[in-house]
């Protein structure tokens, strides 16, 4: 079962993690998008909304 738990402004999943991108949101006609590399199509991947 994945878990993912938030703490005081901790983050924490109890799936395998291998890597993290920070990347900008941009403009994809009347949505957005993040792009990552091409090694990780086809993985799950989380994205967190942060404040700037």
């Amino acid at each position: 079962m994945r878990k993912i738990t938030v703490s005081k402004g901790k983050i924490a999943f109890s799936d395998e993690v291998i890597g993290f991108i920070e990347k900008i949101v941009t403009p994809f006609g009347n949505s957005a998008k993040v792009d990552c590399p091409k090694e990780f199509i086809g993985k799950k991947a989380y994205l967190i909304i942060c404040k700037r």
